[in-house]
């Protein structure tokens, strides 16, 4: 059962971009983006939720042609993506990285699947065909992903390579269902957990990784969220959004 209209023809894209201090990444990450939206054809928007960033953030954004939600301070990747989603007037919503680790040129390989019915798709850097470059994966970010996916696996009975990948593209009405609450980056696993949960049909696509940015500075604390992401496992496996019809 797909979840796209049937009446929808020429669906609007929709990219979040939760950004916090990117000023010297968000420049480029929106120029592939809109490049690659052109290339694709369809209609679309390019959205920045910038999550009080103490930089020029904002500014760099809207001169590069984004639409730019701005929050007043700090609430936390999770909450950017939830405003994000909110403003969001696709059909189909697109999730990428402000920090340069994702290639926007693979947006297509995302959207492709959901043109031919598929509800939520994954973008993976951890299967066969993934290209990860050394960054990402720190022999402890690879430890984590791994037993965060086997986390996944044990609550909903089903596999995924990838729990953690923030490239993501969703069908609207899939993602409308999922309920999400999460503020932080625990907001992947809340995803990942409710998707799945739900019954929607969802693939892994091979995307590369890139290398730690020039400008790039992890605001991720390995062991505090970590704790969060396996908490935010087991509560959402508790938590299902709502069943596909």
């Amino acid at each position: 059962m797909k979840c796209m209209p049937e009446n929808v023809r020429n669906p609007k894209i929709s990219v979040v971009i939760p950004a916090y201090n990117e000023s010297l990444n968000i420049g480029n990450v929106i120029s592939a983006t809109i490049e690659a939206l052109d290339r694709i054809g369809l209609p679309y928007e390019v959205i920045v939720v910038d999550d009080g960033s103490a930089d020029m953030t904002a500014e760099m954004a809207k001169g590069c042609g984004a639409r730019v939600i701005q929050n007043k301070r700090n609430f936390g990747k999770g909450h950017a993506l939830r405003s994000g989603f909110k403003a969001a007037e696709g059909d189909i919503i697109v999730t990428i990285d402000a920090d340069s680790s994702n290639n926007p040129r693979e947006i297509e390989k995302l959207v492709l699947p959901l043109m031919k019915g598929t509800d939520i798709v994954f973008g993976t850097r951890f299967s066969d065909e993934s290209n990860v470059r050394p960054y990402a994966s720190s022999r402890i970010l690879r430890l984590c992903n791994k037993l965060f996916n086997l986390s996944i696996c044990l609550m909903t009975g089903r596999s995924i390579t990838d729990s953690q990948t923030s490239f993501r593209a969703f069908n609207r009405k899939a993602l409308n269902s999922l309920n999400l609450t999460s503020n932080g980056f625990e907001v992947e696993a809340e995803i990942t957990v409710k998707a799945l949960n739900s019954g929607f049909s969802f693939e892994e696509v091979p995307i590369t990784s890139f290398p730690t940015r020039s400008y790039h500075v992890s605001k991720m604390n390995v062991l505090r969220d970590g704790f969060r992401i396996l908490r935010r496992i087991i509560r959402s496996s508790f938590e299902r959004g709502d069943s596909k019809k």
